[in-house]
């Protein structure tokens, strides 16, 4: 009666409530969504969305067929989870998500070394701020910052960064009481980093806000103030200059730090190249940040 990819992409669309936020969950451009949904309509006879300018609502209907098609498709996920999971052989592609600057700056320059000791696996490095969801198969492993929730999850505890406060060289000599803070923006304010800044601003002045932490680095080496970055993005270590035209601030700043997790759907923890990759980042984490 209709095409499973039309369906996909008006799953996609209810999920995310906009063509633009569709079209980044496809990985397609706009048309692409907006095709596909009226295509499905045309096969099934019916109004699937109402069309506004800025959002399109689903009908009576479209809520109907999504609720049941989010169904499908998790079976669909499940399915293909319990195939690729009795895949015995090391040949495969593995998509790993991590944090953007986690990935950029520590994990994408020593993938050189699994390349060289498992030449059979593709690897795609996804950084995003967005949590990828393993159920419908956004990537096969995840890296986060703190343990997951989900049920169907498993988590592997990697370690742990250590964050400081980081700021350039001319703003450290100001007074401390006229030191401006980098802070997330608002709608991070439960998370424990921003938490910690506004402990350490101590009711000074949030100068600046990005949800992205390499403008945030950006604009403390610029001289707009006092930020907080885990060390290994600001510490100058070999092979990470990213903190270049930055000092810590002196001072007996509380110490913190974040635990980083390895996630698994706990239908593929056994897959052999999933463990393989797992296995190469847990050892190069624990290498480079003992303890």
């Amino acid at each position: 009666m209709f095409d499973w990819n039309d369906m996909r992409h008006f799953i996609a669309l209810a999920e995310a409530g906009t063509l633009s936020g569709a079209a980044r969950r496809m990985a397609v451009e706009h048309a692409t969504v907006a095709r596909r949904v009226a295509a499905l309509e045309q096969s099934l006879g019916i109004a699937l969305v109402r069309r506004a300018a800025r959002r399109w609502h689903l009908t009576e209907a479209g809520r109907d067929i999504a609720s049941v098609a989010d169904g499908m498709q998790a079976q669909a996920h499940a399915l293909e989870r319990a195939v690729l999971a009795r895949r015995h052989g090391r040949a495969a592609r593995v998509t790993v998500s991590a944090p953007p600057a986690f990935a950029s700056i520590f994990l994408a320059p020593r993938l050189s070394a699994f390349g060289a000791r498992h030449p059979e696996i593709d690897l795609t490095l996804h950084g995003t701020q967005a949590l990828a969801s393993l159920h419908r198969q956004e990537a096969d492993i995840a890296i986060r910052v703190g343990r997951p929730t989900e049920v169907d999850y498993v988590a592997r505890r990697i370690g742990q960064l250590s964050y400081g406060l980081y700021a350039a060289p001319a703003y450290t000599a100001l007074p401390p009481e006229r030191w401006q803070f980098i802070a997330y923006d608002t709608s991070f304010d439960h998370a424990p980093e921003q938490k910690w800044i506004y402990e350490m601003a101590a009711g000074r002045r949030i100068g600046f806000r990005s949800n992205d932490l390499m403008s945030q680095l950006a604009a403390a080496r610029g001289g707009m103030g006092v930020a907080a970055l885990p060390r290994y993005l600001a510490g100058n270590k070999a092979g990470m200059r990213a903190g270049e035209g930055l000092v810590a601030v002196p001072g007996d700043a509380r110490a913190f730090t974040r635990d980083f997790y390895l996630v698994v759907h706990a239908d593929m923890r056994r897959q052999t190249a999933i463990r393989a990759v797992m296995d190469f980042v847990a050892e190069i984490f624990a290498r480079e940040f003992p303890g």
